[in-house]
């Protein structure tokens, strides 16, 4: 056995070769190497196992009982081997072209995605960008569970610690409510206006952002009152109508709610939201992460 335990993946596909050709010079052309290489590398082999795999006599080529009994060993090897190999070759590709951009809401905001991913593909023609759209209740866009490579978010994101990001926007948080609500009338509102209204909450599981958009810092320590919890844009403009409560939203996703019957105005005493391409910390090294970045920053900043 020890003898056997250092044969190359090579050696073995030499013999294999020789072994569908029965005739050294054809396999060599198959494998690309000079025939006195090929016969030199398979007597090595030879050597190394201690038994003569081939009979090499004036009518030919011929296996012998050992190379008979080795060569579905050794097809075995060489198909598992290029079985390995596609599979590596596969999850280098797969980390090397595709970067999976994760948001929760459509970016909008004058055409960034498409402004980033025209500038991003002419740079990386190969590299292959897949959006996946998660739901309100994965704050970070799918990058917790590893789902996403880099995705819009918007801040405060859970255990910030393990993200890196670059602020695409800051918008002012407007409040959203329905057409009827006798605040609807005034053109600005204060916040100490609609401590006590009911607001429409995200998921439980948004953590530090559903604070943030209940704005429970400017509420110096009064509860807010929740009227429903919503998961999406299309939950949050049915709560609205239906007048469950009213809600904060950055001014470049009122276009999305403000769909008849909703209306949204300016409201003072609020900090305004920021809406960031965001990472994680442990990918900084990746290349195409980095560059989507940069793509981004220049985007955004240019």
């Amino acid at each position: 056995m020890a003898m056997t335990r250092d044969v190359h993946v090579r050696d073995l596909r030499y013999f294999l070769t020789v072994a569908e050709e029965l005739h050294f010079t054809r396999a060599a052309e198959r494998l690309y190497v000079s025939q006195p290489a090929l016969s030199k590398q398979v007597r090595v082999l030879e050597r190394q196992l201690g038994v003569e795999l081939f009979r090499r006599d004036a009518r030919g080529v011929t296996l012998t009982e050992a190379g008979t009994a080795l060569l579905p060993h050794a097809r075995r090897v060489l198909d598992a081997w290029s079985e390995g190999a596609a599979a590596l070759e596969a999850a280098r590709a797969a980390a090397r072209g595709t970067l999976v951009v994760g948001m929760s809401t459509s970016p909008g905001r004058g055409g960034l995605l498409p402004a980033i991913r025209s500038r991003f593909t002419a740079a990386h023609p190969d590299t292959v960008l897949r959006l996946r759209q998660v739901s309100w209740e994965d704050p970070t866009a799918g990058l917790a569970d590893g789902g996403t490579d880099v995705a819009f978010v918007w801040l405060p994101l859970p255990d910030a610690d393990r993200y890196a990001w670059t602020v695409v926007a800051r918008e002012p948080r407007l409040v959203a409510l329905p057409e009827s609500h006798p605040l609807a009338s005034r053109t600005e509102i204060d916040f100490a206006d609609l401590l006590d209204e009911p607001f429409l909450a995200l998921p439980e599981s948004a953590g530090p952002l559903r604070a943030y958009w209940l704005a429970l810092e400017e509420r110096e320590g009064r509860p807010p009152r929740i009227g429903a919890e919503i998961g999406s844009t299309e939950e949050t403009y049915e709560a609205l109508v239906a007048g469950l409560g009213v809600c904060l939203v950055a001014s470049g996703n009122a276009p999305l709610i403000t769909l008849g019957g909703v209306v949204t105005r300016p409201v003072h005493g609020l900090s305004p939201s920021r809406y960031a391409l965001a990472w994680r910390r442990e990918d900084e090294g990746r290349s195409l992460v980095r560059a989507y970045a940069e793509t981004c920053r220049t985007v955004t900043n240019g």
